[in-house]
């Protein structure tokens, strides 16, 4: 009829097939971290099991090291149980002698490291007044110095490939100041300011240096004691911002990512 508006085709198209099996003689597809090696520090309980069970089973080796002996062969052998190849060391990684043993061992077992994740980190919170100078230096010693010792470690192995991530382990307490949390803070505005530099100055050989910044998490040394379990991070939750980092497309760079809790407090 004269002024009738012609109908689209309002037909659904049809969805297409769910894909068939793999001819065969094609292998699926290779987990997108094959053949990548990463290390974890910190990595006998929390964030850094967390992160290391993630990297193992997108495909990466993983060498694995903490402190503490048992807790680490209890992680180790949890991963192994995944098939992750798995290498444990046993290191203080606030000693260079120790992390320069570390990096050996993971390169002459495992292979180059494209991937560092610097997680090894303590808190001790109280009056800033009322604290100790050992206390000041185990937590600036493990939050900020571990970080610039593996780092340093790692680097010319990865100026030689041309590649690498290294990402640190810092937190919303980098960015904030809070009653009893001096020491805590210092060494993590600290670490920000020395992943800052490394990122400069490594771009250019390809290499992304990135921090992440978690809110609070569920950890052992966590200061929130009877808080609502819905208003924490997991350990989980840090560990996807790190695969998040590591497989982000090869010409950008995520310098910094803020993890929250969905809920507040």
């Amino acid at each position: 009829m004269p002024g009738t508006v012609p109908k689209e085709n309002s037909a659904v198209p049809e969805d297409p097939p769910p894909p068939g099996p793999l001819r065969p003689g094609v292998p699926p597809p290779s987990p997108v971290l094959s053949g990548e090696t990463a290390l974890v520090t910190g990595a006998s309980r929390g964030i850094g099991r967390a992160t290391a069970r993630q990297l193992g089973r997108l495909g990466a080796s993983v060498a694995i090291c903490a402190r503490n002996r048992e807790e680490l062969e209890f992680t180790a052998a949890a991963l192994r149980d995944e098939g992750i190849t798995t290498l444990s060391i046993v290191a203080d990684v606030t000693r260079a002698a120790d992390v320069e043993k570390l990096v050996e061992q993971a390169y002459a077992k495992l292979g180059s490291l494209g991937i560092v994740v610097n997680n090894a980190g303590i808190g001790i919170f109280g009056p800033f007044h009322e604290l100790s100078e050992s206390e000041w230096d185990a937590v600036v010693g493990t939050n900020l110095k571990a970080a610039f010792l593996v780092s340093r470690a790692v680097t010319p192995g990865m100026i030689r490939m041309g590649r690498g991530h290294i990402i640190n382990i810092s937190s919303l307490a980098s960015k904030s100041a809070f009653s009893g949390g001096a020491i805590y803070c210092a060494s993590k505005w600290g670490l920000m300011g020395l992943t800052g530099c490394m990122a400069e100055e490594l771009r250019a050989h390809g290499i992304r240096v990135s921090a992440i910044c978690p809110g609070s998490v569920a950890t052992e040394f966590s200061p929130h004691a009877g808080r609502n379990p819905a208003t924490l991070l997991q350990p989980d939750d840090v560990a996807h911002a790190v695969a998040m980092l590591i497989t982000q497309s090869p010409q950008s760079f995520i310098s910094e990512v803020d993890v929250r809790p969905l809920r507040k407090a």
